[in-house]
């Protein structure tokens, strides 16, 4: 679901107005609860900038919104957003960078591997100011940026021996938003994970889009279309990694009466999926949150992450969802794989060449 560029309601300084904020697509709230976030005791604003699909996504962008929303309720920390448009050019991300940078935010969190150069060219044009960027990092960037990454194939393994252990017909998929480095690596370890279960079982593979088309993340209706050529081709479960186009590909496999693996968040959990969760086997859940209130946490207090911060199976960074119970029966074989990683003895691909 798209919603408007958002901004928390804050008492704003300098010369960053209401007006130079309207510019930029953004939208006084406070997160829809109605509260204000001004008069923080912490005095720290933190500027988030979210990937395309933003807050109300169900997926990756509402992980790092709740960790956001944990730092402001916890931490006291005034909040801004700010959302990417499907088509926008490199400058128009900038631009929303260097608005957070005027309007005193520090730090400046950016969602999405879609920020890197953007973030990278701010940064070093704001030497003062932190800023973290989700799943991706340059040995080009400078020393004021932060890296939060994540062994997204570790948990999409668990996810393909779930998928492989569940399908009766021995054909499962994999949908990706766009064909990039970091949507491989979901689509490695799942296809390791399905063949560990089962050495031959057949994978469907649909990319929505390849860069620097980034809309594949954001259009439900091309999810959808690409789950159902998936199920008219036999596969019984569909594991997307596509952020909201995702929601669409959960609705096909539902009417299907297939199986549907979620990712990022925990979607059979989001209100907005709720009429789909009997057919969610698990999902593979991402926790941006936890990295980013983590990030946020160190920053206030006076120790901030610095280089790069990874987040794996074995820090809970990633993991499989349990709602509805449906993967109980095979908890045993995933506790077994979980083991096997953890310690060392099964090293997950991050590509499937």
């Amino acid at each position: 679901m798209r919603r408007s560029m958002k901004l928390a309601a804050v008492v704003l300084s300098g010369s960053l107005g209401i007006a130079s904020l309207a510019a930029c697509g953004a939208k006084s709230t406070d997160n829809n609860t109605g509260a204000s976030a001004s008069g923080s005791a912490s005095g720290i604003k933190v500027g988030m900038a979210y990937d395309i699909g933003g807050r109300g996504d169900q997926s990756f962008n509402d992980s790092a919104a709740r960790g956001l929303d944990k730092a402001k309720a916890d931490l006291g920390v005034q909040i801004t957003e700010a959302e990417a448009k499907t088509g926008e050019a490199e400058a128009d991300k900038e631009t929303r960078l260097k608005t957070l940078v005027t309007g005193g935010f520090n730090p400046i969190i950016a969602v999405g591997f879609v920020y890197q150069g953007a973030v990278e060219k701010v940064a070093k044009e704001n030497p003062n100011v932190k800023f973290a960027i989700i799943d991706s990092g340059s040995s080009t960037q400078p020393t004021n940026v932060t890296s939060l990454t994540f062994s997204e194939q570790e948990g999409s393994y668990l996810a393909g021996v779930a998928a492989a252990s569940k399908s009766t017909a021995k054909h499962i998929g994999f949908i990706g938003g766009v064909q990039s480095e970091l949507i491989k690596k979901f689509e490695a370890g799942y296809v390791a994970g399905a063949k560990s279960v089962t050495p031959d079982i057949k994978v469907e593979t649909t990319y929505l889009t390849t860069p620097p088309d980034f809309s594949g993340f954001n259009d439900p209706g091309k999810g959808k279309d690409a789950a159902q050529g998936q199920i008219d081709k036999g596969a019984d479960v569909i594991y997307s990694a596509a952020g909201s186009s995702g929601n669409g590909a959960i609705e096909a496999v539902f009417n299907a009466k297939k199986w549907a693996i979620g990712v990022d968040s925990d979607q059979a959990a989001q209100p907005a999926l709720s009429k789909y969760k009997e057919r969610i086997l698990t999902s593979m859940v991402k926790n941006v949150d936890t990295a980013v209130f983590s990030y946020i946490d160190a920053f206030k207090k006076g120790t901030p992450i610095t280089g790069t911060k990874n987040f794996d199976l074995k820090e809970k960074g990633v993991s499989l969802a349990t709602t509805g119970g449906y993967i109980s029966d095979i908890q045993a074989k995933l506790d077994a794989a979980t083991t096997a990683i953890t310690s060392g003895a099964t090293k997950i691909p991050t590509t499937t060449g």
